[in-house]
């Protein structure tokens, strides 16, 4: 096992990750930009090591920086969280040239999963269903207007090297091809500097279902159950629940059958996510896989029971895993708290945070490194907290977000709040009668 673990990343997950390392009795190192100085992920670490000026690029993103954070703390280990530099197949090479492990995927992996038309051939050719669409990255605006005629719109434009829903557009009518196309390309290029396109068939009214998986390096692999993620804004999730209301058993098993082969067709090493498009016929369609942990995964921790975090150490360490399945026993709900405007476009809200009231009580649990007196700075994302409740059924798991969402304060900067307050109400919600269209079908 690791005697000690430096977590290049901040906020939430950093302290999330100190909380199992402690427990694991590793030692923690700590990297902070000049603006999280009065972070709690710095607090609680054994040690902690000034990265750099606020910008990301000069700090949680500088590679030499956390480097030599490493080396000079001798830190046998690197947990990259998620974000920043989790899926950097250069930062897990450079990792592996200094002998320290980066917990999590190889560069190989990374770059195999990384690039979605690399990563939707390679799932094709193992047998797991894809999205039709363009064969690989297309050539040029010429060819793109062939394929979406062929395929007949709607069609969706992704960029290859994306995420977080940037470089996306989707296209329901010829006429927008080019400007759809040109926007896209542009705004891949500022976020990822890297341009390259490809297109899908858009699925109508689908689900956003993912499964968590987990591999270890002598090829045994098996899936924890399913997260829905169909809330979401600018593709982006506001609440993810498992399981889903939508499953049914025998699309559990096709679906955990599906992302097994994707996880064996890489030799997947650590845990990761395989994302799903479902339509309203539940076919199932492979959307990409996310190489790291993921935001939304003590959903999956609730239903099952298993500190992810913990599993993901253990398998770096190289500690082999069951290769039991697990299904959902309970019914966990996430809502992501963000510092934003939720009246206003959600726009973020940095600030200073005057009062904080955490809801506690059975069932309860808020991941979360802010305080009273902290102050949001303004150059990362704007999630602060996620609150998530655990009970024997979906009513009860509603419920009890109801009862922890009118308890929990946060003063001083706008929150998401309220709009979970009001999508725990709504009567489409509550029956579990939801897809991604339902923040554009609704106005809350």
């Amino acid at each position: 096992m690791f005697n000690k673990i430096l977590i290049a990343n901040r906020g939430e997950i950093a302290l999330r990750i100190i909380n199992t390392c402690k427990e694991m009795n590793i030692k923690t190192v700590a990297v902070y930009s000049t603006a999280d100085a009065d972070s709690l992920h710095v607090k609680f670490a054994d040690e902690a090591v000034c990265i750099g000026p606020p910008q990301s690029t000069e700090s949680y993103l500088s590679i030499p920086k956390i480097i030599s954070a490493a080396e000079i703390t001798n830190a046998d280990a690197i947990h990259p969280g998620y974000g920043f530099l989790a899926e950097n197949a250069q930062f897990s090479k450079i990792c592996e040239e200094h002998e320290i492990k980066f917990i999590g995927a190889s560069a190989e992996m990374i770059n195999k999963m990384g690039d979605k038309a690399v990563a939707k051939d390679t799932m094709k050719k193992s047998g797991v269903p894809v999205i039709p669409g363009s064969e690989g990255v297309i050539q040029d605006f010429d060819v793109a207007q062939k394929i979406a005629d062929q395929m007949g719109y709607p069609v969706m434009l992704k960029a290859s090297a994306g995420g977080g829903g940037k470089g996306m557009r989707a296209v329901w009518k010829k006429s927008d091809l080019k400007k759809s196309w040109d926007s896209a390309k542009q705004e891949s290029s500022a976020s990822f500097g890297n341009d390259d396109m490809y297109m899908e068939k858009l699925i109508e009214e689908p689900r956003h279902i993912e499964i968590q998986v987990i591999g270890d390096q002598y090829g045994n692999a098996s899936h924890l159950s399913e997260r829905d993620c169909s809330i979401q804004r600018r593709h982006q999730k506001l609440v993810e629940e498992s399981p889903s209301p939508f499953m049914t058993d025998k699309l559990r098993t096709n679906m955990g059958e599906a992302a097994i082969k994707a996880v064996k067709s890489i030799n997947y090493e650590g845990v990761g996510t395989v994302e799903f498009l479902v339509d309203k016929n539940r076919n199932f369609y492979f959307m990409e896989m996310n190489t790291r942990i993921q935001v939304e995964h003590p959903v999956t921790e609730e239903v099952i029971n298993y500190d992810l975090i913990c599993e993901q150490i253990k398998v770096a360490a190289g500690i082999k895993v069951s290769g039991k399945n697990y299904i959902p026993v309970l019914h966990a709900i996430e809502c992501r708290i963000n510092a934003e405007d939720s009246e206003n476009n959600f726009m973020p809200c940095p600030g200073l945070i005057t009062n904080v009231y955490k809801p506690g009580g059975h069932g309860i649990r808020v991941d979360t490194h802010v305080y009273t007196g902290y102050k949001i700075p303004p150059y990362y994302d704007s999630m602060i907290a996620k609150l998530i409740t655990v009970a024997q059924t979906r009513e009860e798991a509603i419920s009890k977000m109801r009862r922890a969402l009118s308890e929990f304060v946060l003063e001083g900067v706008k929150s998401t709040i309220p709009f979970h307050k009001k999508l725990m109400n709504h009567k489409d919600f509550v029956a579990g009668n939801y897809t991604t269209k339902f923040m554009e079908e609704h106005k809350l």
